[in-house]
Parts: structure tokens; C-alpha cells; sequence
């Protein structure tokens, strides 16, 4: 840990498990040794990639110029609390399900709907992850990130991080100016359940839960995933490639006259509604669809996988098929969920 290493292959470090290798790689433990990559001048200017869990990116080049820093920071505290609520304090290179496995053991709510979600702590405001119906700026109070260019750690608010839909202040503004280290969450002394998105209900229903608890929700969520979803340590994937789109509600209202089984949510945006991005490629026809190394999951349409000798490349060209194919049926433009480098 903390050693400069030169030529190192990334294949174990992605969730897609497409090869990728590192001109330089330094994984960190202690914030104080990437400060000090960041004090030295010429160390600081061949910083071309910060590495979490690598579940929302794909490598589309045999090689990654540049250092490449792997976050490992690791740890878990409890640093306030209020009449409702617990603040947790998680270091930003925490598995994100296994924090969120920690805090249903301890009792504290409102992240139980976020289970099996592959990835690092430090990665959840950065994407504003989310699933049935919870997402992390529900449950967010700050986090502290190490500014690269002037080595200082600046707070950040919910205000501050801009969240939007999988979107964050450091996805757009500040992209690549800073490194997150932790981050605090406001987790419920009482739970608040979120039962009624997608088949929550339902498979707790089969599981003959009949008292709710945050438990059984996360066992409910991860239950539905895991029947869903391809396990990335089985098949290569980076879980929902394309985001649900938002589009014009005159646009959307016609569409569902055309095609009145097209699932329709509200939008966060003005005079907009959502659109399934899956059910859209599904009535492409490409659930299911394989192109040699890579394919549309059969059982989840926004799932792109690799078979086993996938490039990014490779991925990406069917990404782009996908998009092209959902465009020319619906004229509805799909934008990548996933980081492409």
C-alpha cells in the first residue's frame, strides 16, 4: 500500500473486467500520503485518474497514461446525533454495500433501499446514487475532499454538491479538481420505509414479511437485484449503462399515444417526464442481444456485459447501437450513465 507502481494492469479494479493498463498506480490508505502527491509539483501534474470500486466506468484505451490513484481509505464512526437522527461519518473508500450492510446491523435508517449497489462510499454524492425510490441527497449532510491543486480539505454541503439526477457538482463543475475523502450521512433514529417503488411490495409479500423492518426492506432490494442483475464478479458489467431519460411532456404524451404500454414517471424537471430507458431498448429488440465479447443483459435491458474478452472498445460500439437504435424508434436521445475514459 501507498507504493508507486509502474505498468499495472486495472482489470481487477473495474467491475466491466476490461484490461486496462496503468502507466502509474498509487493506492492510498492515509489521507496524508496523497497530500503529499499532491505537495509534490510533478507528482500532482501526472494525476489522470482517481480509482474507487470502478462499478460506473469503462476503459475504452489499452492503456491509462497518468498516475492513477486507488482510494482504500478505510473507516466507519458515529460523530453525532440529534432527536431523529444519527450522523455517520464513512472514509470515502468504504465498500458501499458494506457500510450499508454496517448501518442496518446498527439500526440506523434510510439507506436500506440502496443495498447491493456496487461501488465505494466515496463514489455514492459523486453519482447522487439511487434506487427504489431513495437517493443519497435524501441522506446526505457533507462531506470533506481534498482539493488536488492547493492540497486543502474543503466541506461541502447538500447546496454545495448540486445534486441532480446521477449527477454532482464533481461529475460537472469540479470535475477532477478534487478527491472526496469522507463522507457524513443523516441516517433516521425511527425508519421510514419505501415500500411502493418497483417490486418492494411484492417480494416482501413472497418473503411472508408481515412487520416491516430495515432488514427486510434491504433483504427485499437485494432479493430483486440479484434476480434482476448479473453479479459483476461473474459477468462483466457496470450495472445501468444509460440513464432514464427525461423528456418534454408534450413529446412523452405522444409517444404514450403510440405506444400505450411505455412506463412513464414524474421528472424533477419542468414540464418533463421520465421514460424507462430499458423498457425503450427492449422494444428495440436488443434485450438479449450479443455482439461476440459483449451484449445487452437478457434479463435487464439497461445492463451492458462482457462475456469474458469484451474491450471498452467493443462495449462502447454497442453502447453507441444501442443509443442509435432508441433514437431512430423514439426519437429520444439515451446519455451514458457510465464514465467512458
Amino acid at each position: 500500500m501507498n507504493q508507486l507502481l509502474t505498468n499495472q494492469s486495472l482489470k481487477p479494479y473495474n467491475t466491466f473486467n476490461i484490461e486496462c493498463v496503468a502507466e502509474e498506480l498509487l493506492s492510498f490508505n492515509q489521507l496524508d500520503c496523497i497530500q503529499n502527491v499532491c505537495a509534490d509539483n510533478a507528482l500532482r501534474k501526472r494525476i489522470s485518474l482517481i480509482l474507487g470500486g470502478g462499478s460506473n466506468i469503462l476503459f475504452t484505451k489499452p492503456n491509462q497514461q497518468g498516475l492513477t490513484l486507488r482510494n482504500c481509505l478505510k473507516g466507519i464512526e458515529k460523530v453525532g446525533e440529534d432527536v431523529d437522527h444519527y450522523y455517520i461519518k464513512a472514509a470515502s473508500g468504504e465498500g458501499w454495500n458494506d457500510f450499508v450492510h454496517y448501518c442496518i446491523t446498527q439500526g440506523w435508517a434510510g439507506i436500506e433501499n440502496l443495498s447491493l449497489i456496487p461501488g465505494c462510499v466515496g463514489a455514492s454524492p459523486m453519482q447522487n446514487i439511487g434506487a427504489y425510490g431513495v437517493e443519497i441527497k435524501d441522506v446526505f449532510h457533507e462531506l470533506e475532499a481534498l482539493h488536488i491543486h492547493t492540497n486543502e480539505v474543503h466541506r461541502f454541503t447538500v447546496k454545495d454538491c448540486e445534486f441532480g439526477y446521477r449527477e454532482s457538482v464533481f461529475k460537472r463543475r469540479l470535475k477532477g479538481e478534487y478527491i472526496i475523502i469522507s463522507v457524513t450521512y443523516r441516517l433516521a433514529k425511527k425508519a421510514s420505509f419505501h415500500t411502493s417503488y418497483g417490486a418492494i411490495q411484492q417480494e416482501l409479500d413472497k418473503m411472508g414479511i408481515s412487520e416491516l423492518s430495515i432488514r427486510a426492506v434491504a433483504d427485499a432490494v437485494i432479493n430483486i437485484r440479484q434476480s434482476k442483475l448479473p453479479n459483476p464478479k461473474e459477468l462483466g458489467n457496470a450495472g445501468s449503462f444509460f440513464k432514464n431519460p427525461s423528456i418534454p411532456s408534450a413529446q412523452a404524451d405522444d409517444l404514450l399515444r403510440q405506444f400505450p404500454t411505455m412506463p412513464q414517471y414524474p421528472s424533477t424537471e419542468n414540464n418533463a417526464k421520465k421514460v424507462a430507458a430499458g423498457w425503450l431498448i427492449e422494444q428495440c429488440g436488443l434485450k438479449g442481444h450479443r455482439e461476440e465479447n459483449c451484449g445487452v443483459h437478457h434479463m435487464q435491458a439497461l445492463v451492458l456485459v462482457n462475456y469474458g474478452n469484451a474491450t471498452g472498445a467493443e462495449v462502447f460500439a454497442l453502447s453507441q447501437k444501442v443509443i442509435d437504435a432508441v433514437h431512430q424508434k423514439f426519437g429520444i436521445l439515451l446519455e451514458r450513465e457510465v464514465n467512458i475514459l
